[in-house]
């Protein structure tokens, strides 16, 4: 029987009341394996963190000794806040065998967390596992996924049916969702688990990105160490999708996630395949903007989008290296510069 360690982390900014309710759905999930969950306040400054630490003392989390909550002090994005978490470690100090990581609006099924753990303990080249994806609703997600590229960016923003069938190897969503465990690029970072010795080997998420692209990048660096990423669909979630950044809603795209974007193609791949991204991105966006006006197909990018990667592209040309994140901003999804 596997009885490796599991240590949740859960990252909270400004959505206690959904963090709790995501902390009980995998104190649930963790019943029967060994290990903790550790809730990480990310520089909410709203009093998250005492209504967090206040909630689970008064249900009798943190005296079981299954839960802590910390606070990281500072909101340094997505990455920065779960490397937090790991490093924190069990409670008596320890390392877990497992690091399963959890957005605050994810829901984990009762068998969620073993199943991903015994994934990894049966299969030893498997550095990452995560989740089937879902809203409240039912309606999937797409988390088995391919590593972007200028083929992808073009193909992403032209959305015509019989070009993706054509370029169905370099689409990043794998559509129809497999079935059965499948070897991936990279899967989502709502409901990821890590192998103690994958976390090792990459030293956790490259905390230059503030906001995006940190899971893709992780699976990459993984994958040149030596590790695989799985999608495994009995591992299942319910995922409400923004709750803290309100990507759905976003009235201009916002500069960290711009700036991750930039970064990501220009680490991994140069400076000049990040401009030949960008070419790609707009180009195909410049040829959906002119089917929308002759066919009257629904806007579906925020306002003065094209504009913004494009100006943003330009920047980064001009700069030597572009800084996704900064300690100090949050996820204001309209930074100032851009009102």
């Amino acid at each position: 029987m596997t009885s490796g360690s599991v240590l949740t982390v859960i990252l909270n900014y400004r959505t206690a009341g959904m963090t709790l309710r995501s902390a009980e759905a995998a104190l649930m999930a963790m019943q029967d394996l060994p290990g903790e969950v550790i809730i990480v306040d990310n520089g909410s400054g709203d009093g998250s963190f005492e209504v967090l630490s206040a909630a689970a003392r008064d249900r009798g989390w943190s005296a079981s000794g299954r839960l802590r909550v910390v606070s990281f002090g500072r909101n340094g994005g997505f990455g920065a806040g779960m490397n937090f978490g790991m490093n924190a470690g069990l409670s008596d100090g320890g390392a877990a065998d497992y690091y399963y990581l959890l957005n605050s609006d994810a829901f984990p099924e009762k068998d969620t967390i073993r199943i991903l753990r015994d994934f990894l303990a049966d299969h030893p080249g498997a550095g990452l596992a995560g989740s089937f994806v879902q809203d409240e609703d039912g309606k999937p997600y797409h988390p088995a996924c391919r590593f972007p590229s200028v083929i992808s960016e073009f193909e992403a923003m032209i959305r015509l049916g019989p070009l993706k069938r054509l370029l169905t190897p370099w689409v990043v969503s794998m559509d129809p969702l497999p079935g059965t465990e499948t070897q991936v690029d990279w899967t989502e970072g709502s409901s990821l688990m890590i192998r103690r010795e994958a976390l090792e080997a990459t030293g956790g998420f490259d905390e230059t990105f503030f906001l995006y692209f940190e899971e893709i990048d992780l699976c990459r660096r993984a994958a040149r160490a030596g590790w695989r990423t799985h999608y495994v669909p009995q591992s299942r979630i319910a995922h409400i999708g923004a709750a803290s950044t309100g990507k759905g809603g976003w009235s201009r795209t916002p500069r960290f996630f711009l700036d991750s974007r930039n970064y990501y193609f220009t680490k991994n791949h140069g400076r000049a395949y990040a401009a030949a991204a960008d070419l790609a991105h707009l180009t195909g966006g410049m040829i959906w903007q002119a089917r929308r006006l002759l066919q009257g197909k629904p806007a579906l990018d925020p306002p003065y989008y094209l504009r913004d990667i494009l100006s943003h592209g330009l920047r980064a040309l001009l700069r030597r290296r572009a800084a996704p994140h900064s300690e100090t901003r949050g996820p204001d999804p309209v930074p100032e510069e851009q009102k």
